[in-house]
C-alpha cells in the first residue's frame, strides 16, 4: 500500500468547484502537501453543502464541473506530484426523486430493478416520511393533488412541488379513464416507468384531455385516498419516521437511505465510476465514509480491495473509543484520524485538574440530568432508542420474537424489546463485527460484559431475555432460523453505532458542558486525562495498529476547530480562575435574562455553555459576525441538548430569548472588558497549545492531515460554522514570522510548511520507532518523543501547561517556567548530531538537554539528525 505522506481535506460546494480547487494546487504544493484529500464528488442533491447525500455515485457532480473538470484537476495535481483521497459514501443514497434508482423504486415499488439496492421492507409499503402533516390532513388542507410532473413526463401525486410518481399500472388507468389507451410498460425496460405517459404528452389534445381529467379527479378527495392507497408507497408526516419506518436510513435522517452494499451486484452498480477512476490513476486513495453503517464492514473492504489492488490507500471513518483497538482483519491502512485527537488531550489537558470544573458545573444542571456521566450517558442510549429510534427497535424486537417463536422460546415482545435496549445501552464502544462465519473472541469478550451489565440493571422479568439476546448474537444459529439470526445478527450492530453517536456526540455532549474542549468525537469527557503516559501508550499502540492511519486535528464533523479546542483545553489549567470569572459574569449579566414557562433563560448550565463557546473563538471577528455565528451554533446546542427544545419540537420563543441573551452580552462593556481580561492569559497558553499540536500531528505515527484552512488557524464553532469557503487566492506561505498572538496565523502556517518539508526532505525517521523521552521533572512542563533510530532520527519537543507561563508578547515559555527541567537523551543517541528544524542550529547531544536550549526561544522544537 502506497500511503500518502500529508493530506489536505477540501470541502467541495458552497463555491468550491475544480476550476477553483485548481488555483490552490501551487499552495499545496509550496505547503508540503503530498495529496489532496476531497469531499464526496458524485451527483449529489442540488443545492447539496457537503455531497454525502448522493444521488448518482456514477457521475462526478456536473455542478462542480463534471468528470472532465475533475480531469483537468487531477492533471493539475499530477504535475506537482500531489495525490488525490476521495471520499465515497458506500453507506447510503439520498431518499430523493432526483436519485433515478429511487424513483425507479417509488414508480415500480417492489418490481423495481433496484429495489433490492436499497435496505427496504418489502412486506409493507414504501413510506415517505415527507410531508408536514398527516395525510388526510394535508389533502383536507389542498396541498396534494393529481398532475403532470413537467420535469419527467409523469402522473403524479403533487405535493406542493414535489411530484410522487404514480405506479404505472394506476397511470394506465387514468389514461385510460381520459379516453386515452397506451400500453403497460415494463420495469427492465423503463425503470422510470414513464416511456408510455411521455409518447402521449408530446400530443396536445391527450395532454389536454389528461390534464382536465387531472383537475376534476384533485377535487375529489376520495378518489385522491384510494389513488394513494392503490400505490406502492404512501406519504406520511415526517415526524413519524423515527416512529415507522420500511427502510433503513442514515442515523436520524430520512433522506437518506441505506444500500446493501454487501450484495455483489450492488457493489458493482454503486462503484462503477468510482473504481474507474482508481483504474484510470484520476484518483489513488479512498476514504470510506461511515464504514460501521455497513452489513459488513470486513467483507465490504475485503471486496474493495481485491477492485482496486493492493497499492492503493484506503481508510476508514471509524470511530474508536479509547483503548478500542482498530480492527486487525481489515485490508485498509487505518481509520481518519478522531482517535488522534482524543490522545492529543491526554497532553494538552492538565491531568491533574481533579474534577474541580465538574463539580462547579454539576449544581447548574438541569436537575433531571445530576446523575454521573455513565449515567447520563445509559440515560441517552435509553432516550435515543425509545424515542428517536423507536422504529428500528420494533423491527429488531419482531426479528427476535420470529426467532424465539421458532425456537419455542416464550418471550413477549416487549421483554425482548428491553432486553435489545439493556444490551445496546451497556455496550462500551460503536459497534461489533459478527458475520455469518462466527463472532470473535473479542466481541464475545465484549458482548459477555453488556449482557453482564445489562443484567445487572435489568428487571428479573428481563434477565432470561436478555440471556437469549446473547445467545443469538454469539452463538451457532439453528437451521431453522439462520436467515433470520443473520440478519438480527446485522440490524443489531448497524444500530447500536447509530445509537452511540447520537446518544453521545448529538445528546450529551450538548449537556455535559463542564469542560467542552473533551467533548469531542472519540474523547470521553467522563474520564479524567491521562497526561504523557498515555499519549505515549496510545502512540506506541498506534504505530502497531496503524502507523499510516490519517492523524487528524480538525475535520468537518469535528464539535469545534482545533485551535478553539487547544484554547478550552487551557481551562484546566486554571480552573478556579475561570469558575470565579463565571460567577462575576453571571451577576453581571443578570438584567438580560428573560422568563420563559415559569423558568428564568438561559438557565445556569446554559450561560456556562455560552461562555466557554465564545471563549474558544474570541475575538476573531466582528460584533455582528460573532453574534451571528453564535446564535446559530446555540441553536444547534439547544437542539441536540433535547432539553428545552429539539429537532422535532424546536421552541423557537426558547430559542430567541437565548439568543437575545447572547446579543445583550456582546453590547455589555462592563462583561466585555471583564471576559478581554480574564481570557487574556488562556488565549496565550491556548496559541502555545495550538502550536505544540501542530508540531505533534506533523511528527506523530500516522499521516498529518489538515483541514482546509486549519495551518493558518481554525477557531470555529461546529458545522456549518467550520465549513466556510476557502479563500484561495489570498493562500501562500508567509516567510519566517516572530511568534506572537499577532502573528499566529502567520507562523502556525511557516511551521507547517517547514515541518512538512523537513518530513519530506527526511522521512526516514518518521516512519521510524516511537521512544517516549523522560524530563528530570517528569514531564509536567514539556513533552518529547523521539522517531527512528541512531541511524536516522528525529526529535519532537513541545510544552505543556503554559498558562501564566508565556513570555511577554511572545508565543513561548519564558525562561522561569524551563529553569532547572532537561530532556534526557537515551542512550545510543548520546554524541549525534542534530539540525534544529526551526531555527537552523546544530546541536551535539549529551546525556541532557536543559528545555531552554532545546527550544532557545520558539514555541516548540524539531530536532533532525544530521
Amino acid at each position: 500500500m502506497i500511503s500518502p505522506r500529508s493530506t489536505y481535506r477540501l470541502q467541495f460546494r458552497n463555491g468550491m468547484d475544480f476550476a477553483r480547487a485548481r488555483q490552490l494546487v501551487p499552495y499545496l504544493k509550496r505547503l508540503g502537501i503530498s495529496h489532496l484529500y476531497a469531499s464526496p464528488l458524485m451527483t449529489a442533491v442540488s443545492g447539496s453543502t457537503h455531497g454525502y447525500d448522493v444521488t448518482n455515485p456514477n457521475e462526478i457532480d456536473p455542478a462542480l464541473g463534471g468528470l472532465e473538470g475533475l480531469r483537468e484537476l487531477a492533471d493539475a495535481l499530477q504535475r506537482q506530484d500531489i495525490g488525490l483521497v476521495l471520499d465515497i459514501v458506500p453507506n447510503h443514497m439520498a431518499a430523493s426523486l432526483e436519485n433515478p434508482w429511487w424513483r425507479s423504486i417509488v414508480a415500480w415499488g417492489a418490481e423495481s430493478v433496484f429495489a433490492r439496492h436499497f435496505d427496504i421492507d418489502w412486506s409493507q409499503r414504501l413510506t415517505l416520511p415527507f410531508l408536514g402533516k398527516g395525510f388526510a390532513e394535508e389533502l383536507a388542507d389542498g396541498t396534494i393533488r393529481l398532475a403532470i410532473d413537467p420535469q419527467h413526463n409523469a402522473i403524479a401525486l403533487a405535493y406542493h412541488d414535489t411530484f410522487y410518481p404514480l405506479h404505472p399500472q394506476t397511470c394506465q388507468a387514468l389514461l385510460q379513464e381520459a379516453g386515452i389507451t397506451v400500453p403497460l410498460s415494463h420495469p427492465s425496460t423503463d425503470p422510470q416507468g414513464n416511456k408510455a405517459l411521455s409518447a402521449v404528452l408530446f400530443e396536445p389534445a391527450a395532454r389536454s384531455a389528461l390534464e382536465n381529467h387531472l383537475g376534476t379527479l384533485s377535487a375529489l378527495p376520495e378518489r385522491i385516498t384510494a389513488i394513494h392507497a392503490a400505490q406502492p408507497w404512501k406519504l406520511t408526516d415526517w415526524k413519524t419516521a423515527s416512529r415507522h419506518l420500511s427502510y433503513r436510513r442514515f442515523f436520524e435522517i430520512a433522506g437518506l437511505a441505506g444500500l446493501r452494499v454487501e450484495d455483489p451486484a450492488v457493489f458493482d452498480d454503486s462503484h462503477r465510476l468510482t473504481l474507474d477512476l482508481v483504474r484510470d490513476g484520476i484518483v489513488d486513495s479512498l476514504r470510506i465514509d461511515h464504514v460501521d453503517g455497513l452489513a459488513d464492514p470486513a467483507g465490504y473492504l475485503e471486496r474493495l480491495r481485491a477492485a482496486v489492488g493492493p497499492d492503493v490507500y484506503i481508510v476508514v471513518e471509524k470511530i474508536l473509543e479509547k483503548n478500542e483497538p482498530f480492527p486487525p482483519d481489515w485490508p485498509v491502512a487505518g481509520a481518519t484520524g478522531y482517535e488522534f485527537i482524543a490522545a492529543l488531550s491526554d497532553v494538552l489537558v492538565d491531568e491533574q485538574e481533579g474534577g474541580r470544573l465538574a463539580a462547579a458545573f454539576l449544581p447548574l444542571k438541569n436537575e433531571e440530568h445530576r446523575g454521573s456521566y455513565a449515567e447520563e450517558a445509559r440515560a441517552s442510549k435509553q432516550q435515543m432508542l425509545t424515542d428517536n429510534f423507536e422504529g428500528e427497535m420494533h423491527r429488531l424486537a419482531a426479528l427476535a420474537k420470529g426467532i424465539a417463536d421458532r425456537s419455542q422460546a416464550d418471550f413477549s415482545r416487549s421483554a425482548l424489546t428491553e432486553a435489545i435496549r439493556a444490551v445496546i445501552i451497556a455496550l462500551p464502544l460503536y459497534r461489533t463485527y459478527i458475520t455469518p462465519a462466527g463472532v470473535t473472541a473479542r466481541d464475545r469478550q465484549l458482548l459477555a460484559v453488556a449482557r453482564q451489565a445489562a443484567q445487572e440493571r435489568a428487571l428479573p422479568e428481563a434477565r432470561e431475555a436478555i440471556d437469549f439476546i446473547w445467545e443469538m448474537l454469539v452463538d451457532d444459529c439453528i437451521a431453522s432460523t439462520f436467515e433470520r439470526c443473520t440478519e438480527f445478527r446485522s440490524r443489531f450492530q448497524q444500530l447500536s453505532g447509530p445509537i452511540m453517536a447520537k446518544a453521545l456526540e448529538d445528546t450529551l455532549f450538548y449537556r455535559e458542558n463542564a469542560f467542552i474542549a473533551a467533548n469531542e468525537v472519540g474523547g470521553n469527557p467522563g474520564e479524567a486525562a491521562g497526561g504523557p503516559a498515555a499519549f505515549h501508550t496510545a502512540m506506541q499502540a498506534r504505530l502497531e495498529t496503524m502507523p499510516h492511519g490519517l492523524s487528524a486535528t480538525s475535520t468537518h464533523d469535528t464539535k469545534r476547530g482545533e485551535d478553539a479546542r487547544a484554547r478550552l483545553y487551557t481551562l484546566s489549567e486554571a480552573p478556579e480562575r475561570w469558575i470565579a470569572a463565571v460567577a462575576r459574569w453571571t451577576s453581571l449579566n443578570d438584567r438580560f435574562r428573560r422568563m420563559h414557562q415559569g423558568r428564568t433563560v438561559p438557565e445556569p448550565d446554559v450561560e456556562w455553555l455560552i461562555y466557554q463557546a465564545l471563549a474558544g473563538i474570541w475575538p476573531l471577528s466582528g460584533r455582528a459576525d460573532l453574534v451571528k455565528r453564535m446564535t446559530a451554533y446555540m441553536e444547534k446546542a439547544l437542539r441536540e441538548a433535547k432539553i428545552g427544545t429539539n429537532w422535532n419540537r424546536p421552541d423557537s420563543d426558547y430559542e430567541q430569548k437565548v439568543a437575545s441573551f447572547v446579543d445583550d452580552i456582546l453590547l455589555h462593556e462592563a462583561f466585555l472588558d471583564d471576559f478581554a481580561e480574564t481570557l487574556s492569559p488562556f488565549i496565550d497558553a491556548g496559541l502555545l497549545n495550538s502550536l505544540s499540536q501542530t508540531l505533534i500531528k506533523l511528527t506523530a505515527p500516522g499521516i498529518p492531515d489538515l483541514y482546509q484552512g486549519s495551518e493558518r488557524g481554525d477557531f470555529s464553532l461546529v458545522d456549518p460554522d467550520n465549513r466556510p469557503l476557502l479563500d484561495v487566492a489570498s493562500l501562500a506561505v508567509p516567510e519566517r514570522v516572530r511568534p506572537s498572538r499577532e502573528t499566529f496565523a502567520d507562523y502556525k502556517q511557516w511551521l507547517t510548511a517547514t515541518v512538512l518539508a523537513a518530513r519530506n526532505e527526511t522521512p526516514r525517521p518518521f516512519d521510524g520507532p516511537y521512544l517516549p523521552l523522560d524530563f528530570s521533572d517528569g514531564g509536567r512542563q514539556a513533552l518529547a518523543f523521539l522517531r527512528g533510530t541512531p541511524e536516522a532520527f528525529a526529535i519532537t519537543v513541545v510544552p505543556r501547561l503554559a498558562f501564566g507561563k508565556t513570555a511577554h508578547d511572545s508565543l513561548r515559555l519564558h525562561e522561569e517556567a524551563m529553569q532547572d527541567i532537561s530532556l534526557l537523551i537515551p542512550i545510543g543517541f548520546e554524541g549525534r548530531t542534530v539540525r534544529s528544524v526551526l531555527d537552523g542550529r546544530t546541536i551535539t547531544l549529551g546525556g541532557a538537554m536543559p528545555l531552554a536550549d532545546a527550544l532557545s526561544g520558539e514555541p516548540a522544537a524539531l530536532l533532525v539528525s544530521v
